[in-house]
């Protein structure tokens, strides 16, 4: 009798229960399937620990990390990316941690010292409709309500800080815009402010609580116009008008730095800016406007883009010196519309 139940332990495919009994939640080495009494559920397990830990995670970052993370909250556009990326990690931290919580579960509770025999493939490897199903319909609503999200907050604050070239689609809404034109060239950043004059200077300066119309452009190579605490950016081609918009909320200082190569001495292209009260920058614009009129008068003719190579005036635009330059073009050929 004894041998004939050691021969049917043998056709079903083991040698018999292991060491220490075959008890409930015992697993066959075969087949990988439960012997016993079935075990429970792993998300049973790991479902509570995911969602205390989740919750926990999205809370001490929303209001202890949130706050601090760059490029702070000097202009809408910059507080709108701040915005967007705290949204973004409350969003990918329970999906993150649900992923290792499974993956530190499955590597514990299937681990070989436990079902040392274990097929990981074969007839014996079988999935879950539910959970298959699960994954597909919480992945596809969390890409679709990011891809929702995204397009708002682009749209809502008129380009988010990103160029839009010379004929934007999301313009602000405010009727008091102050245009300031950006130009590059090897390795400078220099600013001419249309309303007051036209007059050019080497440091930006921008009131508070004010939208800004940057109209960015080139007298060389592509730059590319960065303002990481305004959170602005824009590339500077060469006779391209390329507008970003933002609303300046706080006052402080900031660094305008190019991020397009440009040439031998690229790294060195930065200058710095202010955001300063509306008071001040009235008084700022009038008394520079009146220092540097003597050199204003010999700037060429406002216009949003400028032609270096117009009247044999090369600019650097043509190293050779000897490109056919143009007889009819001036410098800014475009109608300026302020």
């Amino acid at each position: 009798m004894a041998e004939s139940d050691a021969g049917a332990d043998q056709l079903a495919g083991g040698d018999g229960p292991p060491p220490g009994g075959g008890g409930a939640g015992e697993v066959s080495a075969v087949t990988g399937h439960s012997t016993g009494t079935p075990e429970s559920h792993p998300m049973r397990a790991i479902l509570p620990v995911w969602l205390l830990v989740s919750i926990a995670g999205d809370l001490l970052f929303w209001f202890l990390a949130g706050p601090h993370i760059p490029p702070g909250r000097m202009t809408s556009s910059a507080g709108g990316a701040v915005f967007d990326f705290n949204v973004l990690f409350v969003i990918a931290w329970p999906v993150v941690f649900g992923v290792w919580s499974y993956m530190a579960y499955a590597l514990w509770h299937w681990r070989a010292s436990r079902v040392p025999n274990d097929p990981v493939a074969g007839p014996y490897s079988r999935g879950h409709l539910g959970v298959q199903t699960a994954w597909i319909v919480v992945s596809t609503c969390i890409v679709i309500g990011v891809f929702i999200f995204g397009t708002v907050e682009l749209v809502v604050p008129s380009g988010a800080g990103s160029a839009e070239g010379p004929d934007p689609i999301w313009t602000p809404s405010s009727h008091t815009v102050l245009p300031i034109q950006v130009i590059g060239q090897q390795w400078k950043w220099t600013y001419r402010y249309p309303t007051f004059g036209g007059f050019e200077t080497t440091s930006l300066v921008i009131p508070d609580h004010t939208t800004i119309a940057f109209h960015v452009t080139s007298l060389d190579v592509i730059h590319d116009f960065w303002a990481y605490q305004l959170g602005v950016k824009a590339d500077a081609n060469p006779q391209q008008d390329n507008v970003a918009y933002t609303t300046t909320e706080e006052m402080g200082s900031f660094v305008v730095r190019c991020d397009e190569l440009c040439g031998l001495w690229h790294g060195a292209m930065f200058n710095y800016g202010r955001v300063i009260s509306k008071s001040a920058f009235a008084a700022w614009a009038k008394r520079t406007k009146a220092q540097l009129a003597a050199n204003t008068k010999y700037l060429p003719p406002f216009q949003w883009t400028y032609v270096p190579d117009a009247n044999g005036a090369d600019g650097g635009y043509y190293p050779d010196n000897v490109d056919p330059y143009s007889k009819v073009e001036i410098y800014g050929a475009q109608k300026v519309k302020l």
